[in-house]
């Protein structure tokens, strides 16, 4: 649910897109990642707000309170892409504004960006995992994970997650832990089951190639492999340098991810914000 003072957001009109937005400035739309919700991009920080921007945040089609995609359309980025364009037209309107996401939502906003360069002042770009393969293996654990969700609920869920993925053992019970309390936000854990089947099935663009086409600023955040391998190290970095005008940033190693920084990762946005090229181009 929103925090007090923040405007709740109905976006539709089919699926109906559930959201929040608090502050005023420049604007900053930010996009969770699979499994997520809105409060999952910078975990309820409200420094953003604080120091001037438009923080909007919504949950995806089937995610969180969103109503889950209509008959007839599915988890793919076409249509995350689509509802993005719907939140934007909906809540910035016609000028520019920074735009950012966390995983799933890092490729959907990268996405927008290809289609609507000239929308953008900036781009933040948090544990990217995408770079143009999919792969069978990709492919089986996500359908391992959504056959763990379906079966055995939260529990199946994190279970599978725990056993499958290669976190180091330092960080294993707080994985578990904000993975359940992450799931546990969701109405529909039907819809679910099917985000985790259909949305890494499907391309957000053609390639990390394509990234020499965008001219935007952009910050790109990578975590060490430790903690979260699931979003590698290597990827980011790749994005940075694929970038004209990328730029990376992480933790130091040993560190909590800065993606699950929420005030730290909110201050590095904040600052990007108010870089000249940045600012001049809003």
């Amino acid at each position: 649910m929103p925090a007090a003072g923040d405007a709740e957001l109905e976006i539709g009109p089919d699926p109906i897109l559930r959201g929040s937005a608090a502050g005023e400035g420049t604007p900053i739309v930010l996009c969770h990642g699979l499994t997520a919700s809105r409060r999952y991009v910078v975990q309820g920080s409200r420094f953003l707000e604080r120091e001037g921007h438009r923080l909007i945040t919504y949950d995806a089609r089937g995610h969180g309170e969103s109503d889950p995609a209509p008959r007839g359309q599915s988890y793919g980025y076409p249509e995350l892409i689509a509802d993005l364009e719907r939140v934007v037209d909906a809540e910035v309107g016609e000028g520019r504004f920074l735009l950012g996401g966390h995983s799933m939502g890092a490729h959907t906003a990268v996405g927008y960006a290809l289609a609507h360069p000239e929308r953008l002042s900036g781009l933040i770009v948090v544990g990217p995992t995408y770079t143009g393969e999919i792969s069978d293996a990709t492919l089986a654990y996500w359908d391992g994970l959504a056959t763990a969700l379906e079966r055995g609920g939260v529990d199946g869920f994190v279970e599978y997650l725990m056993r499958e993925s290669e976190v180091a053992a330092s960080w294993r019970d707080s994985v578990a832990k904000a993975s359940r309390q992450r799931m546990e936000l969701h109405r529909d854990l039907d819809q679910m089951v099917r985000a985790l089947r259909e949305t890494p099935a499907s391309r957000p663009f053609g390639s990390i190639v394509d990234l020499v086409r965008l001219e935007v600023p952009t910050l790109v955040v990578a975590s060490h492999d430790e903690a979260d391998p699931g979003h590698p190290y290597e990827v980011a970095e790749a994005y940075a340098q694929t970038l004209p005008r990328g730029r990376l940033i992480s933790e130091e190693a040993g560190q909590s991810p800065l993606a699950w920084q929420g005030g730290r990762l909110s201050r590095e946005i904040s600052l990007f914000a108010l870089e000249p090229d940045v600012a001049l181009s809003s």
